[in-house]
This record gives C-alpha cells, sequence and structure tokens, in this order.
C-alpha cells in the first residue's frame, strides 16, 4: 500500500471516529450510543469489501488516536497479507447485475441471482447471497426506488460545529480582453449562517477551493465538521487528508440529494437576486470588491430571519467555544510526493532538480510543497523532516572539490584558474 492510500484510510478511519476524540467531554451514556450507532451502520471502507466495523475495532482507533496526541499517522492500516487477491465479483458482472437491479428493483437476492444465471450474466453458483446484498448495499441499491424519505431541519449546536461549503456559477468578468466566467466558493456556519470566507474565481478546480478554504480557516477558526458535495474538487484525496490533519471531519451529502445543503444553497439565491442584481463592474476584482462590501455591510449585519440574530452578531456570541487555526496552517496544505534519491543526491520534483542530503541517497522520500512555491520543499523519511532541499546548482557543482574519501575540500580555491597545466604541469603559486 502506498503512501497516498495509507493517507485515505487514515483520513477515512477519523472520519469515523471524530465525534468520539472531538469537542466537549462525552457522557458514557452518549458514547455508547455513538459506539453503537457507527458499529450498526453501513460504510464504504477504503480498500476493503467490508461494510461494518466491530466495537473492538473501533474502540481500538480510539485509543491508538489519543495515545498519539492527535497524529493521523497513528491511524495508518498495517501491512496487509491479502494483497493480490482476485475479488468476489468482475467487473463485467458487476456491470451487469447494477442494469438488472435497475431493471427489476423489488425482486429477492435469490430471484436476482437465478435472473443473472439464466440470462448468462454470470456463471452458475459464481454468486453468492452475501457477496451481492453487500454489493448493492454499498451501490445503494437495496432500497426501492420512489419511497418518501424522512427528512427533517437541523440546526448545529453551536459556532464552528458545523460547515456548509459548495460552489455557486457566477457572472462572466472581463479578463485580458476575453469575458471569463466565475465561480463563488463560500463556507457557511451552519449555527449562524455567517459566511467565513466566500470569493469568485476564475475556477473551481482544487486549487481555487483549497485557497478559499485556508482563507476561512485562517479567519474563523477551525470547524469540527465540514459538509460538502460530491463534486470533484470535494473529493480530492488531498482535500480529506488535509482536513483530518487539522481535526475536521469532511462530510459528504448523497449524491443527487441537495436538501441537506439547503441553508447555503438559499444563501446562494440571496447572492444572485440581492447582490448580482445589482452589480455594474466588469472585472474579477470589481467583483470580488463590491460582494466583500455586501457581506460584511449588508448580509452578516442584517437580522436573519431564521435565527432572529445577525449572522455575525450570533457567530461572535460564544466565541470561547472556537478553535484557533494553528501557526503551520499553511503547511497542513502541501501537497505530498514519494521520489527516490539518485545517486548523485538528486531529486526531481515537477521537472525541477533538487539536491538532498547524503544520507538519503537510494531512499524513498517524500517531499512536501506548495505547487506555487517550488523554492520551498521539505524533505522526509520515516516520518523525521530533513529539512529543506536546495535546487541543484551545475556551475558550483562544477567547481566543488572533493578528497579521497568524497568529502568537500575547503582548502581548494574554486576561484582560481587551472587552464594551461596540460602541458606544464601544475601551475606556480606567482
Amino acid at each position: 500500500m502506498t503512501e497516498e492510500d495509507k493517507k485515505q484510510v487514515a483520513a477515512f478511519r477519523f472520519g469515523v471516529i471524530c465525534e468520539l476524540v472531538n469537542g466537549a467531554d462525552l457522557d458514557p451514556g452518549e458514547q455508547e450510543r455513538l459506539i453503537k450507532e457507527k458499529c450498526s451502520r453501513k460504510w464504504q471502507i477504503p480498500f476493503s469489501e467490508k461494510t461494518s466495523i466491530s466495537r473492538s475495532t473501533l474502540l481500538r482507533w480510539v485509543s491508538l488516536y489519543r495515545r498519539s496526541n492527535g497524529k493521523l499517522e497513528s491511524l495508518y492500516p498495517q501491512e496487509r497479507c491479502d494483497q493480490g487477491e482476485s475479488r468476489a465479483i468482475d467487473e463485467d458482472t458487476c456491470l451487469s447485475l447494477v442494469a438488472l437491479r435497475k431493471q427489476l428493483p423489488k425482486v429477492t437476492i435469490q430471484c436476482l441471482i437465478r435472473e443473472m444465471e439464466q440470462r448468462h450474466l454470470s456463471v452458475c453458483g459464481q454468486l453468492k447471497p452475501s457477496t451481492v446484498y453487500r454489493f448493492l448495499h454499498k451501490h445503494d441499491l437495496m432500497s426501492p426506488a420512489g419511497l418518501p424519505q424522512d427528512r427533517r431541519k437541523f440546526e448545529a449546536e453551536g459556532p464552528n460545529d458545523l460547515w456548509q461549503s459548495d460552489v455557486m456559477h457566477g457572472p462572466r468578468v472581463e479578463v485580458e480582453g476575453k469575458q471569463r466566467k466565475t465561480y463563488l466558493i463560500a463556507m457557511l456556519d451552519d449555527h449562524s449562517r455567517l459566511i467565513t470566507h466566500g470569493e469568485f474565481f476564475l475556477s473551481e478546480r482544487l486549487g481555487s477551493y483549497l485557497d478559499a478554504l485556508q482563507q476561512a480557516l485562517s479567519k474563523r477558526g477551525l470547524p469540527r465538521k465540514l459538509y460538502v458535495d460530491n463534486g470533484a474538487a470535494f473529493r480530492s484525496r488531498h482535500l480529506e487528508h488535509i482536513t483530518a490533519s487539522l481535526g475536521i471531519a469532511l462530510i459528504h451529502s448523497r449524491p443527487y440529494t441537495p436538501q441537506g445543503r439547503g441553508k447555503i444553497e438559499r444563501f446562494f439565491r440571496g447572492v444572485r437576486g440581492d447582490f448580482l442584481f445589482g452589480f455594474t463592474g466588469k472585472t474579477l476584482k470589481d467583483l470580488n470588491e463590491a460582494f466583500d462590501l455586501w457581506l460584511n455591510e449588508i448580509y452578516h449585519q442584517r437580522i436573519h430571519s431564521a435565527t432572529g440574530q445577525s449572522p455575525f452578531k450570533r457567530f461572535t456570541s460564544n466565541l470561547q467555544c472556537l478553535r484557533a487555526a494553528p501557526s503551520d496552517l499553511s503547511d497542513h496544505f502541501r501537497q505530498s510526493a514519494r521520489r527516490r534519491v539518485a545517486r548523485d543526491r538528486t531529486v526531481v520534483l515537477n521537472g525541477r532538480l533538487y539536491e538532498a542530503p547524503v544520507a538519503l541517497i537510494g531512499r524513498q522520500v517524500e517531499l512536501l510543497y506548495h505547487a506555487g512555491d517550488p523554492d520551498h520543499v521539505e524533505i522526509r523519511f520515516a516520518q523525521k523532516s530533513y529539512g529543506m532541499v536546495t535546487p541543484v546548482n551545475l556551475y558550483v557543482n562544477a567547481r566543488v572539490k572533493r578528497d579521497r574519501n568524497s568529502n568537500i575540500d575547503l582548502s581548494a580555491d574554486p576561484d582560481r584558474y587551472l587552464g594551461g597545466s596540460l602541458f606544464k604541469g601544475r601551475p606556480s603559486d606567482e
């Protein structure tokens, strides 16, 4: 399992136990209720066909996390002994099973297996009822379609207990003589309806979202949960690792069910009907300056119909429960890459050549970096930092002399001219 795979598993495990290790102390009854609830749920576990978590496993994760003082690495999986084994159902059979289930949503598992065999979509005896049952549960194909669902209004108990986040398509602006589409990325505090950060970008990709998220965290502190949809940026493993390392539970809404994000959707309706209706600017800078003014002077100060308070007053009325962002917040947003240090001490990252410490020659190392800052790259091995790597200067390396033990000869004069010594021997010290 690669380092990225381990991070994905650790982030999932933190998402399961976050309510047990994060926030206020739970009384025994509430803790037991949470444990039973989590053990009875069906989970989509990374790199596993299992859909449930036992009580002993759950408590073991909690114990590991607490003993490590909240280090995400404590939740890394141990090396598996069953790597390379084939799945119970091949890909073609899975696709056929999904298609047939959609045609026959009400039949039993036994009837579904019999129909698969009669249509020659699977070999007789290949499909086991328990395997099909887990597969259909994993893909939400067990509940009959069209049944009404129990939906209830909810509200987080305090500020920064829960943030909702989403992206809204904005107006076109002028960029270098061309019209470009904009996207409003916003985070809303569920308790107060305060927008912890909102900004228009020219892209809705991961880089733009992480920029907005980092600004929100630095201004308003760390939420306990971040509720997002299933867009490509929100399903990023990089985002999953960032939130887990900061002790934030990343929660995704069910596909095609926007009802759970109703508060931020209502905010977006207000942006379209109130702010954009009167906007007359042309550039992205004009758009963001006008939006920031409207957000802080009008929206945050206006009494909200659901809470009876302004978002700013409701958010700031209980500041003692907020978690401040760490001083090294930007380090949590760094990307990670695995590389092997070559024999000449060099390591390549995004087409640039860097010089690593001698002790790491031949080692598989981890490089931590910001995409927009190639001059600051940290190198780690076995979870230990070896400092920042420096870009290779080939001209300086060509002038460095070494002794017989490959140590740098500091007595050599690198600026001394040695030309002409081919026929005259060593130059004189004139």
